[in-house]
């Protein structure tokens, strides 16, 4: 994903998770490359990725608007995806990795470790560590050979806030948010070392364990909306759900 595309998917997911769209409204190219100074290509690109992840549908008038959600469909979807994920870190440290697979996998770690180490990370950092996380999953995926795991995970990836980077770590602060994305990142070099290993049974539990992270933002998000207001709005991935999201 370009850089370019992904700060604008950062900084939509933000407009939509900060409440500022209602259930049922439009979503406007040319508005919204405005709002973000930017071009309608990037926009667009990530209308399109906001609907393949549940968040916005498409509009009887053209183009797409907001839809509707609860807090529990959220989190009923990333569990799921924990589990789909669970299995197939399973399935491929028992079967072994190839050599490439495995380079492919250490090439988004030291990615990823360029985005996260630092004292606070900037929107530019996120985007790469959004990038990176997409990358690294679908290695996983695609990796263990199961098409059915592939097919399954295509329509858990379709459900609000399921996709793997659609929740990054928020927390009351930057700085804290930071943390939590370094320990997220600690976690994904964790699971590339057990499917380099070959245990199965713990690639499996760091799958599922991995999307608790995302859980715990959402949890953080419903229980504090007043602190996750304070957080910088380009990087803030989640809000009142209580309120907006039902």
């Amino acid at each position: 994903m370009e850089s370019q595309q992904a700060r604008v998917l950062i900084q939509l997911r933000d407009l939509i998770l900060k409440g500022v769209f209602g259930p049922g409204e439009r979503l406007a190219e040319i508005p919204l490359a405005e709002r973000l100074q930017t071009s309608r290509t990037p926009v667009r690109l990530a209308l399109a990725t906001l609907e393949h992840e549940g968040l916005i549908e498409p509009s009887a008038s053209g183009g797409y608007q907001m839809r509707g959600y609860t807090a529990k469909e959220v989190v009923d979807a990333i569990r799921s995806r924990g589990v789909l994920e669970g299995f197939a870190a399973r399935t491929l440290a028992e079967q072994g990795a190839s050599r490439s697979l495995l380079r492919a996998l250490k090439d988004c770690l030291d990615e990823g470790d360029r985005a996260v180490q630092k004292v606070v990370m900037d929107l530019d950092d996120y985007a790469l560590y959004v990038d990176m996380n997409a990358r690294l999953h679908n290695l996983i995926l695609e990796g263990c050979g199961n098409a059915s795991v592939l097919r399954l995970m295509e329509g858990i990836n379709s459900l609000p806030f399921a996709a793997p980077s659609a929740m990054l770590p928020m927390q009351s602060s930057i700085a804290e948010g930071t943390q939590w994305m370094q320990l997220a990142h600690h976690q994904h070099h964790n699971l590339v070392q057990a499917i380099e290993r070959g245990q199965g049974t713990r690639a499996q539990a760091l799958g599922e364990e991995h999307v608790e992270i995302a859980c715990r933002n959402l949890e953080y998000a419903v229980d504090r909306p007043e602190q996750a207001a304070k957080v910088m709005p380009a990087i803030r991935l989640v809000t009142d759900t209580s309120r907006r999201l039902g």
